[in-house]
């Protein structure tokens, strides 16, 4: 048997009611999750299927919302994302017609500005991906992360959850956090091999992506739209772009629609020649063609899947329970979706102080067990939305959204309406609810 044991790391005595937990999946997410778990003063041992710290070098970005929960979850975790994240200089999130400007000085003019959205209000940090990964886990104790561990099976016994690694390894725990992504083992394992649930959908779009030095972007958009998050609408198609890396570098990504089926729905990630791009793009304006054309030769292709067709019906049985991407995978398209898992783990961890510090009566099994209900029912509603708005989004930006086609005034009503649900939210109303409901399992517990 394997196990970790990790002294608690916000000053809570020895005594205090703590657990031995696994974390499955050690990417943003996983790490998160670990952190916060360490900071209760938890025992986690972490077990990962690679055999080191893995994400794809794409950028991400937390908004208001996800910041204060990380704050909440672990100071950490905020502390490492200043570090390396930066916010957006522009006041204005900008929507720009990238179809019809027929030269790149009417592109650059205010006149191909479709609308403008408060920056301030969604209030992104935005960061590499591979970068934040690798900052806070230089907050996680030396061996805590377990690699080359792929998950096989697993089962819940009197005495703990028993989980059966590639490698024949074997590991005993009280409680199992499963944060391994959009293509989840663990929530194949948790809700049936034969449940259309346990598989995410393709939501035909992909996204071609590359990171160009900030001066090839200035080339192809200007000054001011190189300098700052920036998205062109059009047909069948949308560009973002924005800077990272202190603004040395900036981030493309062109998503297109896709009407066929992905052949392969195991591999996600393709190399190919940009130039496969281009027959969708002739007839948009010069910008977004030479944006193209400064890209490398070979770009990422990234086929999109998520969790709208088959939604899971809950995302904890027993003493465990799916987290992030592995619950609720979403599309790229509110840019929101790091954000729900972060807000995943401040509830995690919230209805598991609540429970183990209301035992009276109960089993440690029984307490984790009504938790980890209590964090389902609390997390559902909202992270589902989220993956129907985000595929919904993909079609608003790419002018197929019947209700807003091509109008640029309804488009602006649509999305500050949908992104208001995301930044108009209250994080401790969200913590009090949470408890309130793991308070109600608890008792519901008690009378069985």
């Amino acid at each position: 048997m394997e196990s970790t044991t990790i002294q608690p790391t916000n000053g809570e005595t020895p005594g205090s009611p703590s657990l031995n937990i696994a974390v499955v999946g050690a990417g943003i997410i996983g790490v998160i999750t670990t952190l916060g778990l360490l900071h209760a003063g938890h025992n986690v041992t972490v077990y990962e299927r690679a055999n080191d710290y893995f994400e794809v070098g794409a950028a991400m970005a937390f908004t208001g919302v996800a910041r204060e929960c990380m704050q909440q979850i672990n100071p950490s975790v905020l502390e490492a994302l200043q570090r390396v994240g930066e916010a957006n200089r522009h006041p204005m999130n900008r929507y720009w017609d990238g179809f019809n400007p027929a030269t790149k000085d009417v592109a650059q003019s205010e006149k191909s500005l479709l609308f403008q959205q408060s920056a301030r209000e969604l209030d992104y940090t935005g960061c590499l991906r591979s970068i934040f990964l690798r900052e806070m886990a230089k907050a996680l104790p030396e061996g805590i992360v377990k690699f080359g561990k792929s998950l096989e099976s697993y089962s819940e016994e009197a005495e703990g959850v028993e989980l059966r690694f590639a490698d024949g390894s074997i590991a005993q725990t009280d409680a199992v956090f499963a944060c391994d992504g959009v293509h989840s083992k663990a929530r194949r394992l948790l809700l049936g091999e034969d449940n259309p649930a346990s598989r995410p959908s393709f939501t035909h779009k992909v996204a071609y992506r590359a990171i160009i030095p900030i001066a090839n972007a200035v080339n192809a958009l200007g000054e001011d739209k190189a300098n700052n998050q920036c998205a062109h609408l059009g047909p069948d198609a949308h560009a973002l772009s924005f800077p990272v890396a202190q603004w040395t570098l900036s981030n493309i990504f062109i998503f297109l629609h896709d009407p066929k089926p992905w052949p392969d729905p195991q591999k996600m990630t393709l190399e190919v020649d940009k130039s496969e791009m281009i027959p969708s793009l002739s007839k948009w304006g010069p910008s977004i063609r030479e944006l193209v054309e400064q890209l490398p030769e070979k770009v990422f292709k990234w086929a999109i899947f998520d969790m709208a067709d088959n939604p899971a019906d809950t995302f904890a049985r027993g003493r465990v329970a799916l987290v992030g991407d592995a619950a609720h995978a979403s599309s790229p398209f509110h840019g929101a979706g790091a954000c729900m898992g972060v807000e995943d783990v401040l509830v995690l961890v919230s209805v598991l102080e609540k429970a183990l510090s209301n035992t009276s009566g109960l089993s440690k099994a029984q307490a984790v067990t009504a938790a980890l209900q209590a964090y389902s029912t609390v997390r559902l509603d909202r992270s589902q939305w989220l993956v129907n708005s985000s595929r919904d989004m993909g079609e608003i930006y790419q002018w197929r959204y019947s209700a807003t086609g091509s109008d640029p005034s309804k488009i602006k009503a649509e999305i500050e309406s949908r992104s208001r649900k995301i930044w108009d939210f209250d994080v401790y109303q969200m913590v009090a609810e949470a408890k309130q409901e793991c308070e109600r399992k608890l008792k519901l517990s008690g009378q069985q």
